[in-house]
This record gives C-alpha cells, structure tokens and sequence, in this order.
C-alpha cells in the first residue's frame, strides 16, 4: 500500500490537484493501492473522480490561521494513521511530511519527498512579515531538510528545482526529475486564428498570486494598445486581495475596460479560451521562488497543447520546456516592454505564431504528457526505491518481453501564525 498525503485541497481548479490525481492514478495502476489523503475539495460540490485502486479521504484542517491549520491537519492524519505500516509513505510538503518523516523507522518502509515548492521561499509572497522572521524561516528551513534528509527518493517536476535541492544538500542519487505534463486528448490542437480587424486576444490562465507577474501583462497590455488594439482575459483562482490588485492595476493605466477576470473554468472552456488567443502569457517574476528554487509551468504546458503562442518570461524553468524562438517567445523577466515586444511580434508575423504554435504543440506530445510522466513516477518507484511492479503490470511486462519492440508525528514547533489564508501552491507555476 502506497498512503499518498497532501496538504492540498482535492479536487481544486489549480495544478496540484490535476498533478495529484494523475500520481495517484499512476501508482495505483502500476504500483500499489493508494490511500490518498487530502484536504478537502475547495469546492464542496465537486465531484471527486478518485482512479481505480485508490481510497480518497478528506482530513480536516480546522482553525484561524496557517500554523491552526497545520496543527489540525498533522493530528487527524496522525490519528488516521493508527498502527498502518504502508510501504511507501509519500508526501507534497513539509506541512503533512515532517510528523512522518520524523518517525519513518516506525510508520512505514520508504519515504517519498515530492518538492513543488518550499515554504521557506513560498510563504513569503502570500505573507510578507514572515520574510522579516528570521526565526520562522530558519524553523522552516530545518524542517525541510529534515525531509529531504529522511526521503528515500526525492521528486520534483523542474530540474531548476532539483539543482536548487543540490544545493540545500540533498543526495544526488535519491532525486528524480519527473515534468508536468497534460493529456492531448483534453487539450486538443488548433493552430492560431487568422485574425482580422478584431483585437489581439491576450490570455493568462493562472493563480492572480503576486509572483506570476499578472501586473506585467496588464502593463504591457497597456503598451500594446497605443499600436494595436488588444484585449486581455485572466483566468483562474484568487483571493479577494489579489484580484483587487489586478483590477486597480488595470484602472490605473486606463485598460479596465480591456482586461477580463475570470474565476477558474471548466476544461473545456480553458481550452475554447486558448485556441481565442492570439498569444498565451506566462509573465513570471525573476524571483528566487521562479530563479532559484524554480518551478515547472502547467500553464505553458497547456497553452503549447492547444496551439496558442507562447510569449514567457526568459528564465531556466520556462525554458525546461520551451526552446527560444522555436516554440516560444521568452521575453527579459519582470519587463512589461518586453513581453509587448514579443505579442507585436506575433501579430506582425502570422507565420512566426504558426510556426511556434506546430513546434510546442509537437514538443508536448513528445515530452510533456502525463503518459510520459506516470511512466518516469513508476521507474522512479523502482529504481530508486526497489519497489516491484504491481503483478497486473509485471504480467503484461512478460507478454510483451515476448514481442519484437519498436524502435526507439511530534508536536510542529511553536512558531508565530501568519495570517490570513494558507499558501499550497506550487505545481502550476
């Protein structure tokens, strides 16, 4: 039995949900049954799609603050836990991880650290008094290697990511980078529009979180309007702050009327919206939540899928996925000028989009599925960690060896809460 833990809700319109449900479903097929434990679903009437061979329950995470939270969710997991020894315990973060990392020896065989993003670097875009606590970061920080340091194998979706964990000095040997990826199928292509006199139709599909850099696209919006008339939609989850933030933005540069937020859509209406778009935008900040720990782009991911032309903030993580020039535009990270340089681009050279546009889609169906991904989990599971395939798997593994192949828990420290909402964040960049 593989116990999947995170301290995310399940499901949710955002990338760690879609990235938990395709491990779960992955390790359940290949692997092992699947307790996946979670929050509960950020909407209470949405339906839980739980894949076969996996349990799904929601442990509550009751209380005022981060740090209530925390507490609540480390104690009823660690009361769900009872006397279970799985062979594999599996966590996203430190928030579910640390109890269990801490009594490894007496709660299950191997311990899996998947690293989205580290709270020592995130939490401070969400709170920023904790970057001035050297005592909570420090706290943090411990906490984290103690994590990396107890994991048997250490997962995390962005190489960027994996050399910053080289860096925090975590055991070579132990990583294993496995992307992001999207299913084609769901994201079907279609190569940009030949557009009019209609206006361009900019698209940002993501969290209004201030290091995503959503103030850069209403600026350089901005900027493009004084040649070309040009309209922008924003897409996704936000607190009520962070959506303020934007629209004042917006009417402090006189384009409120052309700047459109939208609450997080169901897929196909995500995937109607990027084959509108003349040009997809991931504006990430350059800061060390983007440069140093890093981060894999779902939405860069799944703009390239549906054929809509990247324009991207010039950093390793984005070009991870994305080759300059070829299947994206990358534009100098935290420039509004820039990113209106590459949008112009496009709109006077409708080859140049088409051209990017067929190169991502095919760098997508070539590297960047969910296929490929649950396939580099599995083998991650076995080489690292020695766990065998699941006998389903191992029978179909013998028939096709037959086959000519094709080619190629202790108390959380006392520490200050932070106010305000928790920060899980981390996959979809």
């Amino acid at each position: 039995m593989i116990v999947y833990a995170a301290f995310d809700p399940f499901p949710a319109p955002k990338g760690a949900a879609v990235h938990i449900a395709h491990f779960a479903a992955a390790l359940a097929d290949k692997v092992a049954p699947v307790e996946l434990l979670t929050l509960g679903a950020a909407d209470a009437e949405a339906p839980v799609d739980v894949p076969p061979g996996a349990r799904h329950t929601a442990l509550p995470a009751r209380g005022k603050t981060l740090i209530d939270r925390i507490i609540d969710f480390r104690e009823h997991l660690v009361t769900w836990w009872g006397d279970r020894r799985p062979s594999v315990a599996h966590v996203r973060s430190i928030y579910e991880g640390f109890p269990i990392a801490c009594a490894k020896d007496s709660v299950c065989d191997r311990f899996v650290f998947e690293v989205n993003g580290l709270p020592s670097i995130e939490l401070k875009y969400h709170y920023p008094a904790v970057e001035a606590d050297a005592e909570l970061l420090a706290k943090l920080r411990a906490q984290e290697d103690h994590c990396l340091g107890a994991a048997d194998l250490i997962l995390t979706p962005s190489p960027v990511t994996a050399g910053y964990l080289l860096a925090r000095g975590a055991d070579r040997s132990r990583i294993r980078v496995v992307q992001n990826g999207v299913c084609p199928a769901s994201f079907p292509y279609k190569p940009p529009r030949v557009r009019g006199e209609e206006p361009l139709a900019l698209l940002y599909a993501g969290t209004l979180a201030a290091w995503q850099g959503v103030d850069r696209a209403v600026e350089a919006l901005a900027l493009i309007r004084r040649d070309v008339p040009a309209e922008l939609t924003c897409v996704g989850p936000g607190r009520r702050g962070q959506h303020r933030r934007v629209v004042e933005r917006a009417e402090k540069l006189g384009v409120e009327d052309a700047v459109r937020i939208l609450p997080p859509v169901p897929q196909p209406d995500l995937v109607r919206l990027h084959h509108e778009a003349d040009a997809a935008l991931v504006p990430l900040l350059p800061n060390d939540r983007n440069l140093d720990q890093g981060c894999c782009p779902l939405k860069a991911i799944e703009a390239m899928a549906c054929g809509a032309p990247l324009v991207a903030s010039d950093m390793p993580a984005v070009r991870a996925v994305a080759e300059p020039e070829r299947e994206a535009l990358l534009a100098r990270p935290g420039s509004a000028k820039a990113l209106k340089d590459a949008v112009l681009r496009l709109a006077a050279d409708p080859e140049l989009g088409q051209n990017i546009s067929r190169a991502a889609r095919a760098r997508v169906e070539r590297e960047l599925t969910w296929g490929r991904a649950a396939s580099e989990l599995v083998a991650a599971y076995r080489d690292v960690l020695g766990v065998p395939a699941s006998e389903a798997d191992a029978q179909r593994g013998a028939a096709l060896a037959d086959e000519p192949q094709p080619p190629d828990e202790p108390a959380p420290p006392d520490e200050p809460a932070p106010p305000d909402e928790p920060a899980t964040e981390s996959d979809s960049a």
